[in-house]
């Protein structure tokens, strides 16, 4: 299993079996990460996820991607940092259930975004440590999973996650 990371937009990554949502509560369009996802995807792809609504933090979901180029959409919600709590066990379940789906639907590829790094405030460096710890922490577990993509949005963010691969 090996894991990448690279700049990019996390709606454009047609070689990904699957694209990780970092999705509101209700699954709807939205801003950031959401809104590009559910542009490229187009009108089913919120359809689909109406009646699975609403999930909660750390809960994660699968879909068709519709017109995106992948196979699947998975659906994370991640914590609003300082009100939903514990805030890194709710994240690394994002993680975790996300690889959790990835696996049951034997995918061999998928691709995540820097959840909650956004409008829901996370700390960079804190959500980097998270996400790549619970990565490997399941890299063990993994049958199918040959490759986990972090599609960051910016070269901050790239650094971010590039450092806690390499342990600093």
């Amino acid at each position: 299993m090996k894991l990448e990371l690279i700049r990019g937009d996390i709606a454009n990554q047609p070689d990904m079996d699957a694209i990780v949502n970092a999705a509101n509560a209700q699954l709807r369009t939205g801003g950031g990460v959401a809104g590009a996802i559910h542009r490229a995807a187009g009108p089913g792809l919120e359809e689909e996820c109406r009646p699975l609504a609403p999930i909660q933090p750390g809960q994660a979901v699968i879909t068709g991607a519709h017109q995106l180029p992948n196979k699947y959409v998975i659906h994370c919600l991640g914590p609003v940092y300082g009100r939903d709590k514990p805030s890194d066990k709710l994240l690394a379940a994002c993680y975790k259930n996300a690889l959790k789906l990835a696996e049951e639907h034997r995918l061999r590829s998928i691709a995540f975004p820097a959840i909650s790094t956004g409008v829901f405030g996370y700390p960079l460096d804190d959500a980097a440590e998270v996400a790549v710890s619970t990565i490997q922490e399941m890299t063990g577990t993994l049958e199918h999973l040959e490759t986990i993509r972090m599609v960051l949005f910016s070269e901050r963010d790239l650094q971010a996650f590039h450092r806690q691969v390499a342990g600093k």
